[in-house]
C-alpha cells in the first residue's frame, strides 16, 4: 500500500530569478539565472543531474511545446528532459515530477525548473483562444476577475458577511503582502500601500479592485532534489525534505452540479486532507509555520485559508483583521510578497513559493526572515477558475520533523 514520500527526498539547492518586466531578457536568460543560483547552492556539477522537468504554461508565447529549450539553454548532458503544464500549477508539477523520480529511485539527482516570459508578448492574464474543446463550453464568456468576483459574492452570502467588512479584509491582505514584498529584492512590485489606497482604487470586477488582483510578470525558479543519503554524502546538513506533494483536479462537480455553492474550492479541501495525512500533520493551524498560497486575487487567499483548514469556515475575515497571517502573526502568509508583488509568470510561481519556504526553513531569508524558527512550510497553487481548476500542495520541512 502506498505510504507517500515523506522524508524520502531532500532539496539539495534552489534558485530564483529577479521577477519583473524583463524586457531585455528572453526565457532562456531567466532559466540560466535561476539554474545558476540553484547549482551553486547545491554544490554539484550539472553532469551529476540525471533528469529534468520544465514547467511552463503558455508554450506559444516563448519556449515552444517541448523541453528542448531547457536542455539547450542549460547545456544539460543529454539527459531526459520533460515539459509539463497544469495551468497555474505548472511549476509545482515540474517539482512533483523531479521529486517522484528521486523517491522512486529512477534518478539520484533531478532538476525542476519553471519559467514564463510574458510581458513583451502582450499577454494580459485573460483566457487565451484555445484549439476547440469542451473547455469552450465553460470559458467562452468567463474572465478571471469576473469568476473570482463571483466567488467573493458567494462566500459573503453564505456566511452573512457585511460587504464592507469583506472589502476591508481583502484590503488588509493586499497591504500585508505589499509590506512583505517591499523587503524582498527579487519581487517585481516593492512599494508599500495603505488600506485607503486599496479601497479607493479603480474597480475591476466588484468587489475586486485593482490592488486585489495580481499582475503579469516574467520570472523563473529552480530546484535540485536528491535523496537525504546522497545529500549528506555531499556534505549537506540540516536538510530540508519534502513531507507531502498532492494534486487534485476538478471532476466537473463544480461546473455541472448544483451541490457546489460557489463559496469555496473543492479541490483545495480534497488536496489538503491528503497532504496533511501524507505529512503527518494533525493540527495545521498549530503545526504549519508559514504559507505561500495562490493569491491571484485577494479573495482567493481569504477563502483558501479556510479550505486549508487554518481558519474555521466563515472565520478567515476575523483572522485576517486580527493579524493572524501577517509577517509577525501566528502563521505568516505570503511572507515574500506573494503573487501580488511577484506577479504571476505562470510556470515559475509554484517553484518560487517553494524557494521562499526553503530559505525560511534554512534561516536565509534576510530582512523578511521569520523570527520564530519555522518547522513546516506549505505552498498552494490553484490553476483555472473556481468552477474548474487544479490544486497543487507541497509541504516541506526540516528532516525528521
Amino acid at each position: 500500500m502506498a505510504s507517500g514520500i515523506r522524508d524520502k527526498v531532500a532539496i539539495l539547492g534552489m534558485g530564483c530569478s529577479q521577477f519583473g518586466e524583463r524586457w531585455s531578457d528572453n526565457a532562456e536568460d531567466l532559466m540560466i539565472e535561476a539554474f545558476t543560483e540553484a547549482l551553486g547552492d547545491a554544490g554539484i556539477e550539472k553532469n551529476q543531474i540525471d533528469a529534468a522537468w520544465l514547467g511552463t504554461a503558455i508554450e506559444e508565447q516563448h519556449v515552444g511545446k517541448s523541453a528542448v529549450p531547457l536542455s539547450m539553454a542549460l547545456r544539460l548532458p543529454n539527459i531526459p528532459v520533460t515539459r509539463v503544464e497544469n495551468y497555474c500549477a505548472s511549476g509545482s508539477e515540474a517539482f512533483r515530477g523531479a521529486v517522484y523520480a528521486v523517491a522512486a529511485g529512477a534518478a539520484d539527482i533531478a532538476l525542476a525548473l519553471g519559467v514564463e516570459k510574458l510581458k513583451d508578448t502582450g499577454y494580459g492574464g485573460l483566457p487565451q483562444r484555445n484549439r476547440g474543446s469542451v473547455n469552450d463550453l465553460f470559458w467562452a464568456n468567463v474572465s478571471a476577475p469576473g469568476s473570482f468576483a463571483q466567488l467573493a459574492s458567494a462566500y459573503r452570502a453564505k456566511h452573512g458577511i457585511d460587504a464592507g467588512d469583506l472589502k476591508r479584509a481583502m484590503a488588509h491582505i493586499s497591504v500585508k503582502s505589499h509590506d512583505n514584498g517591499a523587503r524582498n529584492p527579487k519581487a517585481h512590485l516593492r512599494n508599500r500601500i495603505d488600506e485607503d489606497k486599496v479601497l479607493n482604487a479603480p474597480m475591476i470586477a466588484e468587489p475586486l479592485g485593482l490592488f486585489d488582483c495580481c499582475g503579469v510578470s516574467d520570472g523563473s525558479a529552480c530546484a535540485i532534489v536528491t535523496t537525504p543519503e546522497i545529500a549528506k554524502s555531499l556534505g549537506k546538513h540540516d536538510l530540508i525534505t519534502v513531507k507531502a506533494l498532492q494534486l487534485a483536479a476538478s471532476n466537473g462537480l463544480e461546473a455541472q452540479h448544483n451541490s457546489w455553492d460557489g463559496s469555496h474550492f473543492v479541490t483545495t479541501r480534497k488536496c489538503a486532507e491528503r497532504a496533511y495525512k501524507e505529512a503527518g500533520i494533525t493540527n495545521p493551524r498549530e503545526q504549519i509555520s508559514l504559507f505561500e498560497v495562490h493569491d491571484c486575487f485577494s479573495i482567493t487567499e481569504l477563502v483558501t485559508m479556510e479550505d486549508l483548514f487554518i481558519s474555521p469556515e466563515g472565520g478567515a475575515v476575523k483572522d485576517i483583521m486580527d493579524g493572524f497571517y501577517d509577517a509577525d502573526g501566528k502563521v505568516p502568509c505570503q511572507i515574500d510578497g506573494g503573487l501580488k508583488c511577484f506577479g504571476h509568470p505562470i510556470g515559475a510561481s509554484g517553484l518560487r513559493m517553494i524557494y521562499e519556504m526553503y530559505l525560511q526553513l534554512q534561516g536565509r531569508a534576510g530582512e523578511r526572515q521569520r523570527t520564530e524558527e519555522p518547522v513546516f512550510g506549505m505552498t498552494h497553487n490553484l490553476g483555472g477558475f473556481p468552477h474548474q481548476n487544479v490544486c497543487s500542495l507541497a509541504i516541506v520541512g526540516k528532516m525528521g520533523a
